[in-house]
C-alpha cells in the first residue's frame, strides 16, 4: 500500500501542476494578443520610415553633417541585451544571453578587453546574469517591460542616443527576439548605430525628396525621432516574442503532464490490481490452511 500511497500522491502533485501551467499558458495567450497587435500595427509604418530614413541619410551625407552616421572604425562598443524579467518561456533568455557572449568573447574581445565595450540591460534575466559574470554593466532596467510605452520608454532611449551623441559610445548593438508567430522568435542582431549607408542597400530603391521645411530640419528632428521609434519597436517585439514563447512552453508544459498522469494511472492501476490479487491469494491461502 505504500507504493500505491506514493503514486496517488504524485498523481496529484502533476494535476495541481498541471492546472498551473494551463492557467499560465491562457494568461500569456491573452497578454500576446496585445502585444501582438501593437507589433502589427507599428511595423509598416516603422519600416517606410526607416527605408527612408537611410535613403535620405545618403543624400544628405557630405553636404549636412549629420551625427548618426559617422564613417570612422568604431572602438567604442555597446551592447543593448533585450530580455524578459521572468521564466519558463523556453530558451527565449538563453538565445539573447549566448549571443550578447559571443559578441563580447568573439567579435568583439579586443574591444572589451581594453575596457571599451559597455552593456545595457532590459530585462531581470539579462541583468542578473551579466552582473552574475562582472560583465561591464552601464545600467539596467527591468520594470520597463511591466508597463511598457513609448512615453515610458523615451528617457531610457534618449539616454542610449545621448550616449552615441557624446562619443561615449562609436557603435550600438540591438540583440532581442524579433516575433514571427506564437511558437517562432527569431533571434535578432542589429546594428543600431550609425546608420547603415551601403550601397547595396540602396543600389535597387532609391527616389529623389523635396526638403520641407529643409536638409538641416530632417537631420535634427526626423532622425532621432526615426531611431527612438526602431528602438522601442524592438522593446515590443521582445514583449510579443516573450509571451509567444511562454504560452508555446506552457502548452508543451501542459500537455507533457497529461501524458504524465496517464503513464502514473496506468501504474497506479497496475499496482492496485497487484495489491488486490495478493491479499485475495492470501485469504484462499488461510482457507485452506483452516481445512487442514
Amino acid at each position: 500500500m505504500g507504493n500505491l500511497k506514493e503514486i496517488r500522491s504524485r498523481i496529484v502533485s502533476v494535476k495541481s501542476t498541471r492546472q498551473i501551467t494551463s492557467a499560465m499558458k491562457m494568461v500569456s495567450a491573452a497578454k500576446l494578443k496585445r502585444a501582438q497587435d501593437a507589433v502589427i500595427n507599428l511595423r509598416p509604418y516603422s519600416e517606410k520610415l526607416h527605408f527612408i530614413l537611410k535613403d535620405i541619410s545618403r543624400s544628405i551625407e557630405g553636404n549636412i553633417e549629420n551625427v548618426f552616421s559617422r564613417d570612422e572604425v568604431p572602438e567604442k562598443i555597446l551592447i543593448i541585451a533585450i530580455t524578459s524579467n521572468k521564466g519558463l518561456c523556453g530558451a527565449f533568455n538563453a538565445n539573447v544571453i549566448k549571443q550578447v557572449n559571443k559578441l563580447i568573447n568573439i567579435d568583439y574581445i579586443g574591444e572589451f578587453t581594453q575596457g571599451n565595450g559597455k552593456i545595457i540591460s532590459f530585462g531581470k534575466k539579462g541583468s542578473e546574469y551579466f552582473q552574475s559574470k562582472k560583465y561591464p554593466v552601464l545600467f539596467t532596467n527591468n520594470q520597463l517591460s511591466d508597463q511598457l510605452s513609448y512615453e515610458n520608454a523615451l528617457p531610457f532611449i534618449e539616454q542610449i542616443l545621448d550616449l552615441y551623441i557624446t562619443k561615449k559610445a562609436d557603435k550600438v548593438i540591438l540583440v532581442y527576439n524579433k516575433f514571427k508567430n506564437a511558437g517562432v522568435q527569431i533571434l535578432t542582431v542589429n546594428n543600431f548605430l550609425p546608420i547603415g549607408t551601403t550601397e547595396k542597400e540602396f543600389s535597387e530603391h532609391h527616389f529623389d525628396y523635396i526638403f520641407e521645411p529643409t536638409k538641416e530640419y530632417i537631420v535634427q528632428e526626423l532622425i532621432p525621432k526615426s531611431l527612438k521609434l526602431k528602438l522601442y519597436e524592438a522593446m515590443l517585439e521582445s514583449l510579443a516574442a516573450e509571451h509567444g514563447a511562454r504560452m508555446t512552453a506552457m502548452h508543451k508544459a501542459t500537455d507533457n503532464a497529461s501524458e504524465m498522469i496517464k503513464d502514473l494511472q496506468l501504474n497506479y492501476n497496475k499496482a492496485r490490481q497487484a495489491s488486490i490479487t495478493g491479499e485475495i491469494l492470501e485469504i484462499v491461502g488461510g482457507a485452506e490452511a483452516l481445512k487442514k
